[in-house]
């Protein structure tokens, strides 16, 4: 099942929503459930969504509403080289700091990085941010975690790890200018809950950019191809911390474009994840 969170035409209040199928969404506001923690904190969630979906509860035709990131009020932090592809990329950036993503690629400890406050998430439809002081910028599609303050996984949805790669590539220390900046992460469109990690590492990730309505990049991977279990990052990101309100781990990126590609203002960029749906973004100068 999919949970959301999204505004309806009458209101700008922010309503929480059980997908009912691919074209409505239930209304769980009319059954008390006033806000997403309330639901990632259950530990019979998928019970408790199953009791909701039969509970004749009122549904918005999908093409009325509007679609809100899922994240409410949960940080987002994002695991790095953890696939082959990202860890040949990274060190294509600079030969300053290969050897670095070369021996995290195989180390025991993940890299993991803060990406983002909830305020600052774009929802669907929102346009993600290139920094205006840099040449080479590049989406980055991920599958995100969705996991509770007692480190569970809730469920899955998909993420946008924008990144400045020449920024990034001139100094390692640079990293979080390259990562972390105004409409640098996106999430969504909704929340997967039920399936397992093995369902979710059969599921295909595909990467799309169009420019002026023609496609301009391409590219597809797996989640299988994660070289480490979703449980070992959740146990280094919940190492000698703290997220009472849950956290959102972006889990790394197997699609990179080509070294001569950059992103432009107006481009478009479409993540699709066969087990979740997609994440559509416009793109603009920050």
């Amino acid at each position: 099942m999919n949970v959301c969170r999204f505004t309806n035409g009458t209101s700008a209040d922010v309503r929480i929503g059980l997908m009912a199928s691919t074209l409505a969404v239930f209304d769980l506001t009319d059954a008390g459930v006033l806000r997403m923690h309330d639901l990632i904190e259950r530990p019979d969630l998928a019970d408790e969504l199953m009791r909701l979906s039969q509970a004749g509860l009122r549904a918005h035709p999908l093409d009325t509403v509007r679609l809100l990131t899922p994240v409410e009020s949960q940080e987002v932090w994002a695991a790095g080289v953890t696939y082959l592809r990202s860890k040949q990329a990274r060190m294509e950036e600079s030969e300053f700091s290969a050897t670095a993503y070369d021996r995290v690629y195989d180390a025991a400890r993940p890299e993991i990085f803060f990406k983002s406050l909830p305020d600052k998430v774009v929802s669907p439809g929102e346009a993600v941010g290139i920094r205006r002081d840099a040449v080479w910028n590049v989406p980055e599609p991920e599958l995100a975690l969705v996991i509770s303050s007692s480190g569970n996984i809730v469920g899955f949805t998909i993420g946008n790890d924008m990144s400045s790669r020449d920024i990034e590539g001139e100094n390692l220390l640079y990293l979080p200018q390259a990562k972390i900046y105004t409409a640098s992460c996106a999430v969504g469109p909704w929340i997967v809950v039920g399936p397992s990690e093995d369902d979710a590492r059969q599921w295909s990730i595909r990467l799309e950019i169009r420019r002026g309505g023609d496609v301009v990049f391409a590219g597809d991977t797996r989640v299988g191809h994660i070289k480490r279990r979703f449980i070992e990052l959740i146990d280094y990101l919940f190492r000698s911390q703290h997220f009472p309100n849950g956290a959102v781990l972006l889990t790394g990126a197997g699609v990179v474009p080509p070294d001569s590609f950059t992103l432009e203002a107006r481009d478009t960029v479409r993540i699709s994840i066969s087990g979740i749906g997609t994440l559509e973004n416009p793109v603009a100068v920050v």
